[in-house]
């Protein structure tokens, strides 16, 4: 689905109004119905994580994590069941996931006197039954679960979705016997699979990345946004770099 730059625009700035939370994708798709649900659930991932990089430097100062740090500890020595942790996140508006990652990295230094390494913290939030303290791995567990857009339970959707949608490109191409082949007059050498809705900041960010680097190496190609993207960022079929929200049938084979 393509959407002018107008219409994300207009999205973009309902989201910038909304929690990240399951009511606000019920509100997205009744103010917006003519959108599909996966387009819009793309979208509300992606704002929302670039929300959350504007604020995370003011979540990182030793001031504030020794105040939610102290925050958790009194929240539980009350109510153990409470979730406190969640709750503490959604109040000054940070991702539950990193919230669990702020406490549990101090819980550990407190523990061992040392700063934990990444490796151990990732273990530990893709596996809380690894935290050394029951209170603190239920916490964890119910800001993972609760966290449409970060954590280890969005990254396994994410990839699994991801690889769907290579194997269902991979599949299609199989079937038609291709190698090269042109579309909408346009010759294509590679074609590049992402199962997400095409932003001009994540384009930007893969034009720079790959997608310029494809282009040096094999010729021109196509990129298909399977949930659709902003159709003012289809500008660069004259020099070789064409956009789709769906696998071509217009195919002529060489």
């Amino acid at each position: 689905m393509k959407l002018s730059k107008a219409q994300y625009g207009e999205i973009a700035q309902f989201l910038a109004q909304a929690p990240p939370t399951r009511q606000s994708l019920g509100r997205l798709k009744g103010r917006f119905p003519g959108q599909s649900q996966s387009t819009l659930l793309s979208i509300f991932s992606q704002e929302y994580q670039k929300q959350i990089k504007r604020k995370h430097a003011k979540h990182h100062t030793p001031e504030v994590t020794d105040a939610y740090y102290q925050r958790y500890l009194n929240g539980v020595s009350k109510n153990a069941a409470s979730p406190v942790l969640l709750e503490l996140a959604n109040e000054v508006d940070f991702a539950p996931s990193l919230m669990a990652r702020i406490v549990l990295e101090r819980f550990l230094q407190e523990q061992d006197g040392l700063t934990p390494s990444k490796t151990l913290i990732n273990s530990m939030l893709r596996d809380p039954s690894q935290i050394p303290d029951g209170v603190l791995a239920n916490q964890v567990y119910q800001c993972t679960v609760n966290d449409y857009c970060y954590g280890p339970l969005v990254d396994c959707i994410k990839h699994a979705i991801g690889h769907e949608h290579e194997v269902l490109l991979q599949e299609m191409l199989l079937d038609k016997n291709i190698s090269f082949l042109t579309v909408e007059g346009h010759i294509i050498h590679w074609i590049e699979s992402k199962a997400s809705f095409g932003d001009e900041s994540s384009h930007q960010a893969y034009l720079h990345d790959q997608f310029w680097s494809y282009w040096n190496r094999f010729g021109p190609g196509l990129v298909i946004y399977w949930y659709g993207f902003i159709e003012e960022l289809d500008c660069h079929r004259n020099r070789g770099i064409l956009l789709k929200d769906s696998f071509p049938t217009d195919i002529v084979t060489l």
